[in-house]
């Protein structure tokens, strides 16, 4: 065969072979590794760097650090201020997996929505002055044998309850002998939930009362534009089924603003007068001595132990839940300190027992709220849409709500540690 390579043909090879001496592709292919690496080198160590100054530089304990010595439970624990303390990682936490608990409303289950960290779930709260006792689902249960625990509130007092379901369940293998007394099951709805725990025949139930006053329709002759009432001086209408409970934690707040009341025609009655001129804080401090004056004569208070959980604050970014507001960036607690002014509702809380001395120990109030104001990573955010639910959720984040398991457990400890030691103070008060 005739070879038919031309001249240019021999110029082109002997171009190719004067650059392949240089081998230009490997080279090339280096610098891109390298330069990958080293961005992706800088983006870790700065990340890193943020980590180790919000966690060190702002007290933060690795290990479920405690105090030596003192507990809560201990002569002279009585003395700690159990809501002055820090947040600390312990890797014993969570209490419960969600999906261990039948008990949780879908849009509880952050993990299971998709939430891809856990982190929210490891903080364990830590007093400054004493230790708190690790929480023990069956010796509780047993203290609670043949008694009932109400909670009575929001939505946010529901999030508790359903934490503490989930926390006492954690001891019972067979979650079918815990059960709805009348076959409800746990979905949004109003009303009542009460669930039996069979083998101890506790009671765990939550009553929905957001206001704890009662709301109703407009009396006769109320004012053009009220369409409905909230009752000042009377205590919600679920007051019969809740009054004989021997535990009683009251929540109250976030449906104290005009979105929840003059916005929507609801205003405040006192006896049969509508008072339109009536500013809400002076309306919720109203409902807070009906509470106090209620627990002070219908309850006894020698048997029944009564909390009030303070205000759980949300944490919207950039907007409210109906405009943008957001939270779902957020994945690690503010270990900043306490804001200089407490919340509102808090200081009216305060005001109203200090002003009723005889009366405060009726109520023990659970000041929870700066301790949860640095809590702005458990939320539900994007993650409150259940997969598989048929409820109708309403658009946005939010950033009310919290992840289960979750902040509200904490809530539920220190709850825990209260009634243990109201147990012991008073098994050795003489009768």
């Amino acid at each position: 065969m005739k070879n038919t390579t031309t001249k240019q043909d021999v110029n082109t090879i002997s171009r190719l072979d004067y650059f392949n001496q240089f081998n230009l592709v490997e080279p090339f292919l280096a610098f891109i590794g390298f330069t990958l690496f080293a961005c992706l080198f800088i983006a870790c160590f700065f990340s890193l760097n943020y980590y180790y100054q919000v966690l060190v530089f702002h007290g933060f304990t690795w290990f479920g650090a405690t105090n030596e010595g003192l507990g809560l439970l201990d002569e002279g624990g009585d003395h700690c201020d159990i809501y002055d303390g820090k947040w600390v990682w312990d890797d014993n936490y969570p209490l419960y997996e969600s999906p261990d608990c039948p008990f949780i409303d879908s849009g509880f289950r952050c993990l299971e929505n998709g939430r891809s960290d856990s982190f929210y779930t490891k903080w364990r709260w830590q007093p400054r002055a004493c230790n708190l006792p690790r929480f023990n689902a069956t010796k509780m249960l047993e203290k609670l044998r043949n008694r009932r625990i109400a909670f009575i509130g929001d939505s946010i007092g529901r999030n508790q309850w359903e934490s503490l379901l989930c926390m006492l369940s954690s001891a019972i293998p067979n979650k079918d002998s815990i059960y709805e007394v009348n076959g409800n099951p746990i979905t949004k709805h109003k009303g009542f939930l009460v669930f039996r725990f069979a083998h101890y025949n506790c009671m765990v139930e939550y009553y929905r009362a957001p206001f704890l006053v009662a709301q109703g329709s407009a009396p006769s002759g109320a004012p053009k534009g009220v369409k409905m009432a909230l009752r000042l001086d009377r205590m919600d209408r679920t007051q019969q089924q809740w009054v004989g409970a021997d535990v009683m934690v009251f929540n109250t707040g976030h449906w104290w603003s005009h979105d929840k009341t003059t916005n929507r025609g609801c205003f405040f009655q006192e006896g049969t007068q509508v008072n339109l001129k009536m500013d809400i804080g002076t309306a919720f401090r109203k409902s807070i001595e009906t509470l106090l004056d209620f627990v002070h004569s219908k309850v006894n208070t020698s048997k029944t132990q009564v909390y009030f959980r303070t205000y759980a604050p949300q944490h919207f970014r950039g907007g409210t839940w109906s405009n943008g507001g957001h939270c779902h960036h957020i994945k690690l607690p503010d270990f900043g300190p306490f804001p200089d002014k407490t919340e509102e509702h808090v200081d009216i809380v305060r005001d109203v027992l200090s002003k009723h001395p005889g009366r405060e120990q009726v109520i023990e109030t659970m000041n929870v709220t700066p301790m949860t104001y640095q809590r702005q990573d458990g939320h539900t955010s994007l993650y409150h849409f259940g997969r598989g639910g048929n409820e109708t959720e309403p658009p946005g984040e939010d950033c009310s709500h919290w992840c289960l398991p979750g902040v509200p457990d904490l809530w539920n400890e220190l709850l825990y540690a209260l009634f243990l030691k109201w147990e012991s103070d008073h098994s050795s008060t003489p009768t």
